[in-house]
């Protein structure tokens, strides 16, 4: 998605001693409640999307249910001619300028409301409004959140965000997963079986150190989107930098715990739309927004020459501390919690605080009105309570006495019966009347008005959702480079440089971000794939060699460096990738009704093939080997050869492969684009030794015997296996082991001799010829 970035070519300053002492406000103390801190169960978001495509422009507009935001996209032309088609855009028009949106103020006049959307939304972009207005059709037809509500209430839209698909780096699905950006597995708790996965051993595990859940959720976006806007990624790697200074410290640890407040927002502001609000609501908005207060002082003191510290500067306008101060004001946090609803402090309204005076002096005042009431009631009669019921009102409660069976019986003189509970019976008198008449329904009086009080605050709350929608977007910016910045500091990332001009990579000393963290030594290497030469790198070597890490980790390093984060590498220079195309596990599935090598050519190789340019990276790891051998080496050299045809439109390859045939029938032509890469090695006596360092040369042999020793396979097989091996090298005959034949020959005469002990030659139906035939002979030829 394209933002603006930070100016580029200036270096981040940490800030001075006063400045990075600053002190910023606390919030009022606020009770803790049970769940105020922990996130509602949410259900799963749903994506309502809207396209039109018209003469080569397409518009996009689409509604996200977890924020209640319509994001649209400007048209996006070509070069051909526009002949849209004129029906419905001044029906879209109108409905959008019509529609019901939380975020205008309703004191803006019709005029007033249609510039001020005409600042959002471009309606020079017809294709975009038609697309906007054929999605609010669609969200009114459908009544996406608000099914079950009554039909006057709006859906709602708490905003409109534009979004772009422009400097998109295209990377498909199995490229994902072979290098392991994401990796979901089940969750070990038993309570979140229903809820899914988890995050396993990934780069996005590895990286994701956001406070906030919208963090997160950037940190996604952005891996899922990488892109070549050279502005934006500098200005990502500009606060990670900064952060990284020592002097900085500090101030990166207190950001992170300010952003541990910032909570969902928009699902709050969806409930004061629907009025669902809850009590927790309030208190995690009133913390949210001193956070971000506390976010916006802090910026103020950093370095200004920083796009996102002097957006959250400017942005975190004086809306906040007003949306702060008035709930810190009204809403009597201890007491909702204690009657689980909305309640207001003191001396907010005068006749609340009357009532609620009145509700609390109550049980003295009605102890004296039940001694008054007892001294009218018959003598029998041992005590009387006058209690007060919501809804009902002032009731007169009398014990049951055992003469009184029959309903008739509960009848009293001079009090109206109204019912039986609990073997009291409940009567309404002539003071429990006045009563009613003097003091009404107090508690009820009391939740109606404390409600609409409830009502004016979150609409001066939703006047201002703009600044909280922006506190949202910046904070979970921030947030992502904080992580960012953690993880570079732990893992000893560098900063990566953008060349435009060069087409390619180059890498120093780069590291595989996961490998590392598993394995107790990691030998780094270095990659280099700029220019022409060298476009196409072919990587011979032993199994277990390190080739597919060393694939994996140019990969992941390039990648990295797309999304703006720092690269395990001492230097890493990223050229204008376009794509990252890979080819390294097979993806098998039962469902595609595909072969594993079909699978191998449609959707990964072919992929490639039809859809790399110069300026893509192509990783293929052991293409081929799902077939026969020979078969599966021809189609290596074959998709090899077209690309090193494209000359200097050729893409970066990397090749990693066990064909060492293909150089030593040297199926590929020589040339400059071609560069041949191993894996080193040494033997020692029968051992073979890995160095896992990438060097010029090509490997002489697979040593698939190491290997198999390494697996646990008996020293015999792994012999005869070698032998075999050589002997299909040398081009001679392979013969039987005579070992074996013997120890065959052996057990075949044992059998026999068996066979003859067993015989009972004094068996009259014995039949020597049939024995002899059946028996003796076909074992016989197998002793010879």
């Amino acid at each position: 998605m394209a933002s603006v970035g930070a100016t580029p070519g200036r270096t981040p300053q940490g800030p001075g001693p006063r400045e990075a002492s600053a002190s910023f406000p606390s919030p009022a103390p606020v009770p803790e409640p049970r769940e105020a801190e922990e996130e509602d169960e949410e259900e799963p978001a749903e994506i309502h999307l809207c396209v039109l495509w018209s003469s080569g422009y397409l518009g996009i507009a689409y509604y996200d249910t977890s924020d209640s935001t319509i994001y649209f996209m400007p048209d996006a032309p070509d070069h051909e001619s526009l002949q849209l088609l004129q029906r419905g855009l001044e029906i879209s028009k109108q409905r959008l300028l019509s529609g019901n949106y939380s975020f205008i103020p309703d004191s803006m006049t019709a005029t007033e409301k249609i510039l001020f959307l005409s600042s959002i939304i471009p309606f020079d972009c017809l294709l975009t409004v038609r697309a906007l207005g054929g999605l609010l059709k669609f969200l009114g037809r459908r009544r996406i959140g608000v099914e079950l509500e009554d039909y006057n209430v709006s859906i709602p839209i708490l905003g409109f965000k534009k979004f772009a698909l422009t400097h998109l780096v295209s990377i498909d699905q199995d490229t994902y997963s072979v290098l392991q950006i994401f990796k979901s597995e089940p969750h070990p708790s038993v309570y979140k079986v229903a809820s899914g996965l988890k995050e396993g051993l990934s780069l996005f595990g590895i990286l994701n150190r956001c406070r906030c859940k919208w963090g997160e959720k950037l940190l996604r976006l952005w891996f899922t989107r990488p892109t070549q806007d050279l502005e934006e990624l500098n200005s990502r790697l500009d606060v990670i930098q900064f952060f990284l200074l020592p002097q900085n410290l500090d101030m990166a640890q207190m950001l992170h715990r300010l952003l541990g407040h910032i909570k969902n927002v928009p699902l709050i502001l969806k409930r004061m739309k629907l009025s669902h609000t809850k009590v927790s609501d309030w208190q995690v908005l009133y913390k949210t927004v001193y956070s971000a207060l506390g976010l916006r002082d802090a910026c103020r003191s950093l370095p200004q020459s920083i796009q996102l510290f002097r957006d959250i500067a400017q942005e975190f306008s004086d809306d906040l501390h007003h949306i702060a101060s008035l709930i810190g004001k009204v809403v009597d946090f201890e007491g909702s919690l204690a009657e689980n609803r909305f309640t207001v402090l003191p001396n907010i309204d005068p006749e609340i605080d009357e009532k609620k005076r009145r509700l609390t002096g109550l049980p003295s005042f009605l102890t004296e009105v039940a001694r008054k009431e007892l001294e009218n009631l018959d003598p029998r009669i041992p005590s009387c309570s006058v209690i007060y019921i919501p809804l009902i009102g002032f009731l007169l409660c009398i014990p049951r006495l055992p003469s009184m069976v029959e309903t008739s019986d509960f009848e009293i003189e001079g009090l109206d019966f109204m019912f039986l509970s609990e073997e009291k019976l409940h009567y309404r008198s002539a003071r429990t009347k006045e009563l009613d008449a003097l003091l009404g329904d107090l508690h009820c009086d009391i939740r109606d008005q404390e409600t609409l009080l409830m009502y004016q605050l979150q609409c001066q709350v939703l006047a201002r959702a703009a600044v909280l929608t922006q506190v949202l977007d910046l904070a979970s910016r921030l947030d992502v480079l904080l992580a960012l910045a953690s993880a570079a500091r732990d893992y000893g990332y560098s900063r990566p440089r953008y060349s435009p001009r060069l087409l390619g990579v180059r890498i120093q000393n780069g590291r595989h971000p996961l490998m590392e963290l598993c394995a107790r030594t990691f030998v780094p290497n270095s990659a280099e794939c700029g220019g022409y030469k060298g476009r196409v790198k072919v990587i011979t070597g032993p199994n277990s060699s390190g080739k597919s890490i060393y694939l994996k980790q140019v990969g992941l390093i390039t990648f990295m460096a797309l999304v703006g984060s720092f690269v395990p590498a001492e230097e890493a220079e990223i050229g204008a990738v376009d794509a990252i195309f890979t080819r390294i596990h097979s993806c098998e599935s039962i469902s595609l009704g595909l072969s594993t090598f079909m699978i191998d050519l449609n959707q990964q190789v072919a992929k490639a093939v039809n859809n790399a340019t110069e300026r893509s990276l192509v990783l293929i790891d052991e293409f081929g080997k799902g077939t026969n051998t020979m078969d599966g080496l021809a189609l290596l050299a074959a998709v090899i050869r077209h690309w090193l045809a494209l000359g200097p439109t050729c893409p970066h390859i990397f090749v990693a492969t066990n064909f060492l045939s293909l150089i030593q029938l040297q199926l590929l032509p020589q040339g400059p684009l071609v560069q041949y890469l191993t894996m080193e090695t040494c033997e020692d006596g029968n051992d073979l030794v890995f160095f896992y360092q990438v060097c010029e040369g090509v490997a002489n042999a697979s040593h698939a015997s190491h290997t198999a020793a390494q697996a646990g396979l008996p020293e015999k097989l792994v012999a005869r296996g070698k032998e075999v091996s050589d002997l299909i090298c040398s081009g001679k005959p392979i013969k039987p082991v005579k070992e074996l034949l013997k120890e065959k020959q052996m057990e075949n005469c044992q059998m026999l001799v068996d066979k003859f002990l067993k015989l009972d030659l004094e068996d009259p139906s014995l039949d020597l010829d049939i024995f002899m035939r059946q028996e003796v002979l076909p074992a016989a030829a197998t002793v010879l």
